[in-house]
């Protein structure tokens, strides 16, 4: 009896393969943990990043020994480590996400708590050792800024950047730099311009560009009040790039990214067409022209909260914190290509999740991971893990 080539075999498998693509979901969801109170709960605007050590490192905003939240490890396989519970002294309720430094150690912000409650940098090592570097509103009026809401970027300078979203010289916001020690300067306080033209309250982190610049967003300010989009020298110099609209997007309350081509992208949570106002993804050159990629319609996500990110497909991807398919309205977790084209991918229920507050993690497996504010089991939130499904390759059917 002839044997069958190789090539043969390879293509019956690859065909069985195609037709299992077919037959499945183009993606699967998975909740690898659901908090549950004592462990943490609602890990709000945090998402996770993955250590070096391989597993994921993320924030809650409350739960915990003391109710003021966490900062907790999470496996692969859905492990959970609390490593501290904050008490109000050494912090309270992390809205930010913790960024690893080049130490090893871990770095991040409370919106609350410490000497003066309006928020602290913190320093945690991935033992779970717990340092406050700094305790905001230290200075005459706050000078130096109050309750940041977001993380931080570490810089090629070694320094830590960052945004507070009250205080400073006009109450308005600061953006900072402090040092791996804990030495504060802050580099602007919002509201510098006449009307605010240069905005208020910056919601979100900054990131350091190619240019060696920062590059951030305020929720409200600029020319109509909506927010905008600036650039920041390291040494404090700011320019307003663009003031949102709401036909363009209005109130972003996520940072950019610069993707490979050099441009920027990111979210607002309201404006865009259209009734519904629900928000958009947006595109910004380094120079200040923007485009509008998409206007949320509700049905495919709406008011997104967190940025995107660039993933290994070079296609963009992040979540909504409302909206999507069926009742719930809980929440998506979407694509959307460089020229706008968006694709929803998974629609929260409730019972897997709902409210995704916080950007995804792309990790070194391929997969995404991100969080949700509430839902899952005991309704305190997820941890969630999304594959794509990929179609398999049919060869043609030659000897």
């Amino acid at each position: 009896m002839k044997k069958p080539s190789l090539l043969k075999m390879v293509c019956v498998v690859l065909l069985l393969c195609a037709a299992m693509a077919i037959a499945s979901p183009a993606q699967v969801l998975t909740t690898l943990h659901s908090f549950a109170g004592g462990d943490g709960a609602s890990p709000l605007f945090a998402g996770l990043v993955q250590a070096t050590d391989g597993n994921f490192y993320g924030t809650t905003v409350a739960g915990g020994a003391y109710n003021s939240g966490t900062v907790f490890k999470i496996s692969f396989s859905g492990t959970l480590t609390t490593l501290h519970s904050f008490n109000g002294a050494d912090g309270a309720a992390s809205y930010a996400g913790l960024v690893q430094a080049t130490d090893g150690n871990f770095y991040g912000t409370t919106i609350a708590g410490g000497a003066s409650n309006t928020g602290t940098v913190f320093k945690i090592t991935p033992s779970g050792t717990l340092t406050t570097l700094y305790s905001f509103c230290s200075q005459a009026n706050c000078a130096d800024g109050t309750n940041p809401r977001a993380g931080l970027v570490q810089a090629i300078d070694g320094n830590f950047y960052g945004t507070t979203f009250g205080g400073g010289a006009n109450d308005e916001g600061t953006v900072f730099k402090i040092t791996p020690s804990g030495g504060l300067t802050t580099l602007y306080s919002f509201c510098g311009q006449a009307n605010c033209a240069d905005g208020q309250h910056p919601l979100a982190g900054l990131i350091q560009a190619t240019d060696g610049n920062f590059y951030g967003t305020t929720w409200y300010g600029g020319a109509n009040d909506e927010g905008t989009i600036f650039k920041i020298t390291p040494s404090g110099a700011l320019t307003t790039l663009h003031s949102f609209g709401y036909l363009d997007g209005g109130y972003p309350y996520a940072g950019l990214i610069q993707a490979t081509d050099g441009n920027f992208y990111g979210t607002t949570f309201q404006g865009g067409a259209g009734n519904c106002g629900c928000g958009t993804v947006f595109k910004i050159t380094a120079s200040g022209t923007l485009t509008t990629l998409h206007s949320f319609d509700y049905t495919d996500g709406g008011y997104p909260d967190a940025g995107l990110i660039q993933a290994t497909d070079g296609n963009f991807y992040g979540t909504t914190f409302q909206g999507g398919a069926g009742n719930c309205g809980c929440g998506t977790v979407f694509k959307i290509t460089a020229s706008g084209t968006l694709t929803t991918l998974h629609s929260f229920d409730n019972s897997d999740g709902s409210f995704p507050y916080a950007a995804l993690v792309q990790a070194t497996d391929g997969n995404f991971y991100g969080t949700t504010t509430l839902g899952g089991a005991y309704g305190d939130g997820t941890v969630f893990r999304l594959v794509l499904l990929r179609a398999c390759i049919v060869c043609p059917a030659t000897e």
